[in-house]
């Protein structure tokens, strides 16, 4: 089995994007692989956010992932900053970085845009997420197109680092995600369903409730002709109401076009399926809310388990480099 590493930040109520897209294929990824999933509460300290709400969405995040399917037998799941060797190798790793390939990072560009303050942790998260990867020896990484700068620049920094101080790093390969949906806004169907830009009414969290979600897939934008097609060039906010369909049922989005006379009755099938799809999810994520203890144990386990093996890579690190061990 391959180690693969694949994190989320805990920055706000996970929508249908996240579940479908990512969270479900790391539930299938488990099993096959040796699977470490962070909860990235130090990268998620870039952006504006309020202390207790940091605090409540990790938890939050750590509930979702564990109704899910995520389990603890076959997967680490743990949360960042819980384990202190992820900001020493970044210190590590900072000093063979240079200011020159932080700067040139596209997502530091495009944040900084325009901005007369930009915090240094803007420019040296891609750092910290080396250091998460190869704290583990990681074999695999999952990324979109959005990341494979940074997946570049974590093999860039373990090359380095090995060339000038010994070989301590294992470095890691991209790899394409296991398919997941593509869920796009159900008001603007071209762009993405997302936290940070997306719609209210065009945006179906996992904890909305079916009345929610009723209204929402009733409003979704689809357009004036009459027939059901699925075409994602012409066609995107009927085609992602298909494509939507198509996740909750395993049926293809063009089978299924074949199904509906009129976008009346695709909504309600789509309302439908959605709602069954999510009610054991949110039934298992309020289990785990009457009981945050034992969130926090799995959790603590998590930690322990991934600490086992990121002390040992952090040990060999400080050693390569040259810093006096503790005796």
């Amino acid at each position: 089995m391959a180690r693969v590493l694949s994190a989320i930040q805990p920055s706000g109520t996970i929508h249908l994007g996240n579940y479908f897209g990512a969270i479900r294929p790391w539930v299938a990824a488990q099993r096959n692989n040796d699977a470490f999933y962070s909860i990235a509460d130090l990268h998620a300290l870039t952006l504006d956010i309020d202390p207790a709400a940091l605090r409540a969405n990790t938890l939050d995040t750590a509930i979702v992932l564990f109704a899910a399917g995520l389990d603890p037998e076959l997967c680490t799941l743990f949360v960042q900053s819980h384990l202190h060797e992820h900001n020493e190798l970044s210190w590590l790793l900072e000093c063979v970085a240079t200011y020159g390939e932080l700067r040139r990072m596209v997502q530091f560009k495009d944040k900084s845009a325009n901005q007369e303050s930009v915090r240094v942790g803007l420019l040296t998260y891609p750092v910290l997420m080396a250091a998460d990867i190869l704290l583990y020896q990681t074999e695999q990484v999952p990324v979109g197109d959005d990341q494979r700068q940074h997946l570049e620049l974590s093999r860039d920094l373990a090359v380095r680092f090995n060339g000038r101080y010994g070989t301590v790093f294992r470095v890691p390969e991209a790899i394409i995600p296991s398919v997941g949906a593509r869920v796009m806004d159900l008001q603007y169907p071209n762009r993405k369903m997302s936290k940070s830009v997306g719609s209210p009414q065009g945006t179906i969290n996992i904890t909305d409730t079916a009345d929610e979600i009723a209204k929402k897939v009733r409003r979704a934008v689809t357009d004036n002709e009459a027939d059901v097609l699925y075409d994602p060039d012409t066609r995107p906010g009927l085609s992602n109401l298909l494509e939507l369909l198509s996740v909750t049922t395993g049926r293809s989005p063009t089978d299924l076009a074949e199904d509906f006379s009129s976008y009346g009755e695709l909504k309600a099938a789509l309302t439908s399926s959605l709602i069954e799809a999510l009610a054991p999810l949110q039934q298992r994520m309020q289990e785990l809310r009457q009981d945050y203890g034992h969130v926090a144990r799995l959790l603590n386990e998590g930690a322990d388990k991934a600490r086992a093996i990121a002390s040992e890579t952090l040990a060999r690190a400080r050693d390569a480099v040259g810093l006096l061990a503790q005796r």
